[in-house]
């Protein structure tokens, strides 16, 4: 199937592959869409999705000019879905044409406002070229008045909304030493734009209308915020751009046929404190203690 729908507490999705839909356009894989009980719009740009798989990249591999096939390859690429229960289904991607990775996306219902997500990937041959693998998804936020991300620094709250696309994009962890290099000429790009601001603990919210939605990881260790005031396109009804709230796996060494991979929850309510976005986060992370 292209696409299955949930409704489970008071979340309402649609997981999607690839596949075209109505009005959902190809090539935009993940949560096609997101509504609670209390919010009828769809918190992503309802011809694109939420948590999309958009990236696979090594730093020195590229498209002809004029061409983005290679840039998109996720999008591009063959992708099944698969309905596991009332509550659960996977998205599987064989192994890619030109960077052979294969991976699976997980997603799971958790009453009453939670989506527990499991990526894990397995590269099938050594052809990322600068010996890393860089993986990047993409939520496209249906036109907040709010474009801005915000999370823990170092030193307190910070706020990231970056100036343009592909401007001071990527934010990384404190203590993420990882130089990420790329070929003289390399195109520009969000995952190669960086950011000065470093986050603290592994999530990050968001503010729609009257709901927040939080994204929380269990890891530091390769992941990485990024952000673009625009990546949705425009709304011309709101007349305003869609944000794109994204964020990056890196893997700075790797083996083949060897997984790799993260868990994270994403949880969409009404709106709170940050003390109650803190609270969700630090309650999860409790409750991957041993798994």
């Amino acid at each position: 199937m292209a696409s299955e729908r949930f409704t489970v507490g008071d979340l309402t999705a649609v997981v999607g592959d690839n596949a075209a839909a109505g009005e959902h356009r190809a090539g935009y894989n993940g949560l096609w869409s997101l509504t609670h009980r209390t919010e009828p719009t769809n918190l992503f740009v309802p011809a694109v999705a939420g948590f999309n798989l958009e990236h696979i990249f090594d730093g020195q591999t590229l498209d002809p000019p004029d061409q983005n096939t290679l840039f998109f390859e996720p999008r591009n690429a063959p992708m099944r879905l698969r309905r596991l229960s009332d509550r659960a289904a996977e998205l599987h991607q064989p192994p890619t044409p030109t960077f052979h990775l294969e991976s699976w996306t997980r997603f799971t219902f958790v009453e009453p406002d939670a989506i527990d997500i499991t990526f894990r990937c397995k590269a099938h041959q050594h052809v990322f070229r600068r010996g890393y693998i860089g993986l990047f998804w993409a939520s496209y936020i249906n036109a907040p008045d709010d474009k801005s991300l915000y999370f823990r620094s170092p030193t307190g709250w910070a706020q990231h909304c970056t100036p343009a696309h592909n401007a001071l994009s990527t934010v990384r962890h404190a203590a993420d030493a990882f130089d990420a290099t790329f070929a003289d000429g390399h195109r520009d790009c969000l995952y190669k734009s960086l950011s000065p601001l470093r986050f603290r603990e592994p999530f990050f919210y968001g503010l729609f209308r009257g709901h927040v939605l939080m994204v929380m990881f269990d890891r530091t260790a390769g992941i990485r915020f990024a952000h673009s005031p625009s990546g949705g396109g425009f709304n011309k009804e709101a007349d305003t751009s869609n944000p794109a709230w994204d964020f990056q796996l890196l893997v700075p060494k790797y083996d083949v046929m060897t997984e790799y991979g993260f868990r994270a929850r994403v949880v969409y309510r009404e709106r709170c404190s940050r003390a109650a976005v803190v609270a969700e986060y630090e309650k999860w992370r409790a409750s991957l203690a041993g798994k």
